[in-house]
């Protein structure tokens, strides 16, 4: 065929293009990867075994977003076909294109001469031919198209060309798109898959198989149940499903699991979702992206561990020491150490350092230990194996208990083995209690305060699935040390209050006889919340012609030194009421001697009753009122002088008298009867007298009944009660 079949009937002239872009720059066997190359192999390319054919049909294929237009050429140059998509993109109707020469209607002047002979280059070698240059639209306007050009033959030999062609900027931006895509999936570090509607694997990035551990070709196919069988695999589903219904992301949704490839270790991973459509809004299937945040959820798990451990450390800070009682102390350790750190506690204190005694022992030898505090977060076995509060237990050198006091250090087991339950429990069927029960984890702290080791936390998990570790060991010797101080403040109160009230009580009358004409009860209660007993004391001291002498006095104060003043005064009043003076005098001298003691303040009430006569003289030095109460009146305060207390020096005291006629009371107290923090003196005196209405109730039941209905277990005084009956 003749080249000049191809040249255009005078050309109209038209701006030239850039160098760049020009046909005649570019070789016609190039193979084309980018928008700059030509050359195009059609070869290997197969057609799908299944053609879809819709009518008015959207656009829903890359062909169809690109618009591709097909042109086919005779061998003279002249357009026998012409596509919609040709009008689209060249501007030209296909009445107005069909039968024309393709060179004179849309080709520019200066680019017909490469044109031609490209086009009788591919006609004649039947070699494809593919570039970019630019055409001439119909509303004059230059576009830069990207062409793929073959040779057709038909069942009679003749020969056409084939020209397939699209928009160059369009087609360079979807190359561009895809490019990106492909180095986004393949390189991103964030789990990328492509499902199926079935929610079957059809495309898996290499980071979704490193977090997943399995292959990426052993994803596709493959259903998300079949490739990962995590717990909650159903709501991944359900999620996927709801997504692909509605159309609506689900973004950030955070799961928590052991993937197949690591079953040891919890991991965390962040999921989002997303519908797949393609341009005619066809759903294609689901798209899903998966981040490890594995170390965020380990640090925010290891972060609200701490808050926790803080939060208990300050807990234990309000809850341990709260009183002074060792037992209570234990007690106090063992409820806040369970659950949060162990299944089951129990605290163990030598019981040489309860009886305050300093020894020393080999470090390889037995120990004593007394049960204070057993606890447990659920009923369990373990507590049969554990020695019951209160009593006594003899461990050996080899158990673990005792190396923890010996060495003064943690003792931990991590995982507890058969070989590890015979050093732990007392004997063998304790042993056997632990096993059953599920002790997979030991450890024991010691109590130590101000460098001396009073005893053990013992500490074992059963349900709590994970072993004690290091932390745990840190926030076990926290609370241990913290209790331990608040044990030893606790042991030496026992002790030192212990001691003042033997001598306290050593120094009071026993239960006091019978005397002439006066039956007699009395009390001594010391304080239930003080850290020292006070100086309260009573007397009932026989005196000539049957006269008895009553005495109830306040130390103001308290410890030893108290309880050995008051010892001290007692002993002076019965002196001087053996010299037979008067109330007034014997407060006098008792005065004088309590000036003498540094720092102490005494109050005191001294009555003389006279059993002939039935009266009774009294003389205050700023004690309480006694109270009297008989039949046929209503009981009452004894109008006296107050007085002031002893050891104020120079202040004179007076006396009164009153009668006591058979069947009165006369009750004699120290101030912590009714004394208290929250009520007025006023409104404790009558409920006092109102406990008073029935005078003729036995004097035992009279004490006990004043006791228990005025006393408060916190109350921060003892008490002297001296009830005495007119006979």
């Amino acid at each position: 065929m003749a080249a000049h079949s191809f040249q255009p009937d005078s050309p109209e002239p038209h701006p030239s293009e850039p160098d760049s872009v020009r046909p005649d720059r570019v070789p016609p066997e190039s193979s084309r990867s980018d928008p700059g190359r030509v050359g195009y192999d059609p070869e290997g390319v197969q057609a799908s075994p299944s053609v879809r054919s819709e009518p008015d049909a959207r656009p829903t294929g890359l062909l169809d977003v690109l618009s591709v237009s097909a042109v086919v050429l005779d061998a003279d140059g002249r357009i026998v076909f012409w596509t919609p998509q040709a009008e689209e993109l060249f501007g030209y109707s296909a009445q107005e294109a069909l039968g024309t020469y393709a060179a004179r209607l849309f080709i520019h002047p200066e680019h017909v001469k490469a044109v031609v002979n490209l086009f009788t280059e591919v006609l004649q070698t039947g070699r494809s031919w593919a570039g970019a240059f630019p055409i001439r639209h119909k509303d004059g306007s230059s576009r830069l198209m990207e062409f793929r050009n073959m040779r057709l033959q038909d069942d009679l030999g003749d020969v056409y060309a084939l020209g397939l062609a699209a928009d160059h900027n369009l087609l360079q931006r979807v190359e561009t798109d895809l490019a990106l895509c492909e180095r986004l999936i393949n390189q991103s570090p964030i789990g990328l898959a492509l499902l199926d509607p079935d929610l079957r694997y059809l495309l898996v990035n290499p980071a979704l198989a490193r977090i997943d551990g399995i292959p990426a070709e052993d994803h596709v196919g493959r259903t998300l149940r079949e490739a990962l069988p995590l717990p909650d695999i159903h709501t991944i589903e359900s999620a996927l499903r709801q997504v692909l219904t509605t159309g609506t992301p689900l973004l950030d949704q955070y799961h928590v699991g052991r993937p197949p490839a690591d079953p040891e270790h919890e991991h965390a991973w962040s999921l989002s979702f997303y519908r797949l459509e393609d341009p005619g809004g066809r759903v294609l299937g689901a798209a899903t992206s998966v981040v490890d945040v594995t170390e965020r959820h380990r640090a925010a798990a290891e972060a609200d561990r701490a808050r926790r451990r803080l939060a208990l450390i300050a807990d234990a800070s309000v809850r341990v020491g709260t009183t002074l009682e060792v037992e209570e102390t234990a007690r106090e350790l063992a409820e806040i150490t369970v659950p949060q750190l162990a299944d089951v506690v129990a605290v163990d204190v030598l019981d040489s350092a309860l009886a305050c005694r300093r020894s020393r022992r080999p470090d390889d030898g037995p120990e004593l230990f007394r049960s204070l505090a057993l606890k447990a977060a659920h009923p369990t076995v373990a507590l049969r194996a554990a020695d019951p509060p209160g009593g006594l237990a003899a461990y050996d050198g080899d158990r673990l208990v005792t190396l923890c006091v010996h060495s003064g250090r943690p003792v931990l087991v991590r995982h507890v083995g058969d070989q590890d339950l015979p050093r732990i429990a007392r004997d063998a069927e304790a042993g056997s209690l632990l096993a059953r029960a599920g002790v997979h984890s030991y450890l024991a702290v010691p109590l130590i305060a101000h460098g001396e080791v009073l005893g053990a936390l013992d500490l074992k998990r059963t349900r709590n699935p994970l072993p004690f570790d290091e932390d745990d060991v840190v926030l076990a010797c926290e609370l241990a040390g913290r209790a331990a101080v608040a044990i030893d403040n606790a042991r030496w109160f026992q002790s030192v209050r212990n001691t003042a009230l033997t001598l306290q009580r050593s120094l009071l009358p026993d239960h006091p006889p019978a005397h002439a004409g006066l039956e007699l009860a009395s009390r001594y209660q010391p304080a239930q919340a003080t850290s020292e007993v006070g100086g309260d004391w009573y007397d009932v001291i026989p005196l000539s012609d049957d006269k008895t002498a009553l005495v109830v006095g306040d130390v103001m104060g308290n410890g030893i030194d108290a309880a050995a003043t008051m010892g001290r005064l007692r002993t002076a009043t019965c002196a001087y009421a053996d010299l037979d003076l008067p109330p007034s005098a014997v407060l006098q001298h008792l005065d004088k001697i309590t000036c003498d003691l540094e720092h102490y303040i005494v109050t005191c009430l001294y009555a003389v009753y006279d059993p002939r006569t039935h009266r009774c003289r009294i003389a205050n030095a700023g004690h309480m009122p006694p109270a009297l109460a008989g039949p046929g009146h209503s009981p009452a305060l004894l109008d006296l002088p107050t007085g002031a207390p002893l050891g104020v020096g120079g202040v004179p005291f007076e006396a009164i008298t009153t009668r006591l006629d058979p069947g009165e009371l006369l009750i004699l107290y120290t101030d912590g009867l009714v004394e208290t923090r929250h009520h007025s003196i006023d409104d404790r005196l009558s409920a006092m007298l109102g406990f008073l209405d029935e005078p003729l109730r036995p004097l035992e039941e009279t004490c006990d009944l004043l006791l228990h209905g005025l006393r408060h277990p916190e109350d921060h005084d003892d008490v002297a009660l001296l009830v005495a009956r007119a006979v």
